[in-house]
Formats: structure tokens, sequence, C-alpha cells
């Protein structure tokens, strides 16, 4: 395929998820608003930041006058999973020069990682695989800066956002993401272990238990691979001599 083709074929495999993305942009500017940032901060964050969790919990944390250490803290900590999404990615971008990376790596979203990883997984090799994240991932920036000023406008129109339940969208659409990730045992048990873990910790503050979740998610995955391939025989049972 050609780099257009790429592009456009990135654009079409996000287009669905653009759904549960649409009313979750509409609430954060609202929220960000009713909450004291101003519009153009609330639209800043949304063009510098760009990462939906990491902005309502700076939203939230702003509200309850949190000092600027703690909202960098947070925020910083909820956004370690793309460091996880930035390393699965890496084997079939390393060949790109920085000018490249650099704003993949800003752009890279859950959504956009979900329909990448896709691709890449059953063609990997395509010489102008790139295209295709970009594709993805630029839609899924307009289409956060529009859905974002929506909100903005109409923030003092609606009181309580967070109370009409559209948040349940963007639920449903990581929900579907995960449904078409899971390949093997091990990522089942990742995705259930990390899902208890996020129930029972939900109380703890600054959303702190979706990293204890994302965390605990992690481990149990790469215990249930380990033990995966040493009933496989991938891994030996005990050393049958010395290195003495």
């Amino acid at each position: 395929m050609s780099k257009r083709e790429e592009f456009w074929a990135g654009v079409r495999a996000t287009l669905p998820l653009e759904l549960g993305a649409i009313p979750f942009g509409i609430i954060f500017g609202a929220l960000a608003v009713n909450s004291g940032v101003s519009p153009g901060g609330a639209a800043a964050m949304s063009a510098l930041v760009f990462a939906g969790s990491a902005q309502f919990i700076a939203a939230g944390l702003v509200a309850s006058g949190a000092g600027v250490a703690v909202i960098v803290l947070t925020t910083a900590i909820v956004n370690l999973r793309h460091a996880l999404y930035s390393a699965t990615l890496a084997p079939y971008l390393k060949h790109l020069p920085q000018r490249w990376l650099i704003p993949l790596g800003f752009w890279l979203t859950d959504e956009s990682f979900a329909v990448v990883i896709t691709r890449f997984r059953r063609n990997g090799d395509a010489p102008h695989r790139h295209w295709f994240f970009f594709g993805s991932a630029a839609l899924m920036y307009i289409n956060w800066q529009i859905w974002t000023w929506v909100g903005i406008v109409a923030g003092q129109a609606i009181p309580d956002p967070a109370s009409w339940g559209l948040d349940f969208a963007m639920i449903a659409t990581f929900i579907g993401m995960l449904a078409g990730l899971i390949r093997q045992r091990s990522e089942l048990v990742a995705a259930g272990v990390a899902g208890m873990v996020a129930l029972v910790a939900n109380p703890m503050p600054n959303k702190l238990g979706l990293v204890l979740a994302a965390l605990a998610g992690i481990g149990a995955g790469m215990a249930a691979e380990w033990i995966a391939d040493r009933s496989n025989g991938k891994i030996e049972h005990g050393s049958n001599g010395s290195n003495g």
C-alpha cells in the first residue's frame, strides 16, 4: 500500500472508536470549565497533553485545590501505561527517524494503540506502516480538539455533565478494544486480574487504583505466560548439571 492508502486505512480503522471518544471529549470540556479551569486552559490541555484520563484527573485535582506537584505526579503515574504501549510498538517502528518517533509518541492513545498493534501484528512488514499509525493518530487528535471545544462551549449549560452517563460510551469502547486484543490465555488472565483489582481498588484517591490494577494485570499476565512456557517445555524445570 502507498503512504496515502496506509494513512486513510488508519483513519477508517479508527472511525468506530470515535463514537466513544466524542462524548468523552464533550464531558471533559464541560467538567473542566465547571471545575474552575479556564476555557483556554481546558483547550490547551487537550492540545498539549492529549491524554483523556490524565486530563480528567487533572481537572478534578484543580477543583479540589491540589498543588501543581501533586497534579503532575498523579497524571504521570496514570500515563505510565503509555510506556508499555511504546515498548510494544517499538519493534515495528525502530527504523524510523526521530522526526517521526517524537510526534507518533505524543499522539499515542489507547484507541490508536489498539488499532495499530492489531494491524502491525497482521502485517508488520509493510514499508509504509507508520503512515497507518499517523492516520489513526491524526483522526483521534483532531476529534479530541473539536469535541473538547464543544464541551467547553456547552459547559455552562450543563450543570452536571457526568450525571448524563455519557462516559459509559467510552467504557463500552474500551471493552470492545480489549476483546479484540485478547488472543492468548495469559492475556485473558491479565485482563481478568486487572479488572478485579480495579473494582476492589476503586475507592483509592486520585485514580491510583487504576495504576495498581495495571501493575497487577501485568504481573498476572507475565506469571501466566511463564507457567504456560514451563508446561510446554520452553523453560527447563531444573538444572541438569553444574557450570562449575
